[in-house]
């Protein structure tokens, strides 16, 4: 059926990429899928769900970001997603689960208004179990960089730094990973063969930019486009690339590049840990400084 769920998630009202079989199944091994589907009586399929099993819980696939029921544009309204959510729990009941734990997709991905899901959610009386908040700039009305990011642009010049995307993806994870050890003693989710994976099997929507000092990486940002959203991801700056302010020409030039993407917002994802119980105000306020404001991602939990 990949064909039929890619080519629904395509013209659906909020699904991206993300939600293609092929993103979804690079790291098949990690999860015991259970994506479900949705039709109505004439067998017209209306939403699908992104999802796999762990024990007695149905979970938003563990795998993404984001990605409740992907909604079709027309024969899916509210009162309809009521019917469709009822059904699932019905259907969770019958196969032995007893919790589900669901990832609505973020406002901003929406190609139309797609909210009708968290309705019907709360109507069958699920409760937040989680929130975070990621920023967001609206490239419709971006507010500008404030001065000290100005005076960062200035300085990278003056310097010599150079940005623009890259193809090598190897010189950038070698910083990303030592960065990341270094600062929060972790690692990148993917490694470098599975963004490799990804990025040969969506071209036009994962890219790397870089900035550049004597033709050495200093800084990076993957980016992960979407019809309406240049999300960053994976950012990272060396040691020196932050005594040049490398990262703050690097942005400056990712809102050009959106904005010619016509994408409609930037964003550069969550500043919490622990499901949004904590916020890491240092980071939240790189951000804002960049132009970025709240924008929600929560989780719901909805109990059989």
């Amino acid at each position: 059926m990949q064909a039929e769920w890619d080519n629904h998630v395509r013209i659906s009202r909020n699904g991206t990429f993300l939600h293609e079989r092929a993103f979804m199944d690079y790291h098949s091994d990690r999860f015991v899928d259970c994506s479900l589907i949705a039709r109505d009586e004439t067998g017209h399929l209306v939403a699908v769900l992104p999802a796999n099993r762990e024990g007695d819980t149905l979970c938003s696939h563990r795998g993404l970001s984001y990605g409740g029921w992907l909604m079709a544009a027309k024969h899916c309204d509210a009162s309809v997603m009521l019917m469709v959510v009822e059904a699932l729990r019905q259907w969770m009941v019958e196969n032995g689960f007893k919790r589900l734990i669901y990832k609505p997709v973020p406002h901003i991905y929406h190609r139309y208004p797609a909210d009708d899901d968290i309705y019907a959610m709360w109507r069958a009386g699920a409760k937040v179990d989680s929130c975070s908040i990621s920023s967001t700039i609206d490239l419709a009305y971006p507010l500008p960089m404030n001065r000290g990011n100005k005076s960062g642009q200035r300085v990278a010049e003056r310097a010599g730094i150079t940005v623009g995307e890259d193809i090598r993806w190897d010189d950038y994870w070698q910083i990303l990973t030592e960065v990341l050890a270094a600062r929060h003693d972790t690692r990148p989710v993917h490694t470098l063969d599975e963004i490799l994976l990804l990025h040969s099997r969506f071209p036009e929507n994962i890219r790397l930019y870089t900035a550049r000092h004597n033709d050495r990486v200093v800084a990076g940002v993957v980016m992960f486009f979407t019809p309406m959203v240049a999300h960053a991801q994976y950012i990272a700056s060396s040691a020196e690339g932050r005594d040049m302010h490398a990262l703050s020409l690097l942005f400056a030039h990712l809102r050009e590049v959106a904005t010619n993407r016509c994408c409609r917002y930037l964003d550069f994802g969550i500043s919490t840990e622990d499901g949004g119980r904590v916020l890491n105000e240092g980071l939240l306020q790189q951000k804002s400084r960049l132009g970025g404001r709240g924008t929600l991602t929560q989780v719901l939990e909805l109990n059989c």
